[in-house]
C-alpha cells in the first residue's frame, strides 16, 4: 500500500484574525458554494496542507490554485484539532472516493474518503475578499 503523507501546515484563515473566525458550518457552506461536481479520483501528489473543516470534511491543498473538499465517514477527525499528519491511502497514483481512506498518525483509526470535489479556489478568494471588505465597510 503506498502512503502519501501530509503534513500540518498553517493554512490561510477564512478570516482577518482568530476571534472573528467563521463557524464550521458557514466555512463549510463557503467551501461547499464554489466546490464543483464530484469527481472519482484525483493524482496523489504531495500535498501543501490540509484544513479540518469540521467532523466529516477537510480541504486537501494540492498547490496554491489547486485544492479539494473531501467527505469522509468515521472516526478520524475526532483528534480535537491536535493532529500533526495526516496519511491517504491509496493502492496507485491515484487517491479514490468510495475507496481509499484517511489516516491520522498515531492513532489506529481510519476513515472512508466518500467523495471528492474540486474548490474554484480563485472564486472563493474573490467571495472571502468582498466579505472581508464588507465587514470592513461595517465598523
Amino acid at each position: 500500500m503506498k502512503t502519501l503523507l501530509v503534513p500540518l501546515l498553517a493554512v490561510a484563515s477564512l478570516s482577518a484574525c482568530a476571534t472573528n473566525r467563521m463557524s464550521d458550518t458557514d466555512r463549510l457552506a463557503l467551501y461547499q458554494a464554489h466546490a464543483g461536481e464530484p469527481v472519482k479520483q484525483i493524482r496523489n501528489t504531495n500535498a501543501m496542507g490540509w484544513d479540518r473543516v469540521d467532523d466529516q470534511h477537510i480541504v486537501l491543498n494540492m498547490r496554491p490554485t489547486e485544492s479539494w473538499l473531501l467527505t469522509v465517514s468515521g472516526p478520524c477527525l475526532d483528534w480535537g484539532r491536535g493532529s500533526p499528519v495526516l496519511r491517504l491511502s491509496s493502492t496507485g497514483p491515484y487517491v479514490m472516493a468510495k475507496f481509499d481512506r484517511i489516516l491520522t498518525e498515531g492513532s489506529p483509526a481510519s476513515c472512508r474518503i466518500e467523495e471528492i470535489r474540486p474548490i474554484d479556489v480563485k472564486a472563493m478568494r474573490a467571495a472571502q475578499d468582498a466579505a472581508t471588505a464588507q465587514a470592513s465597510a461595517g465598523t
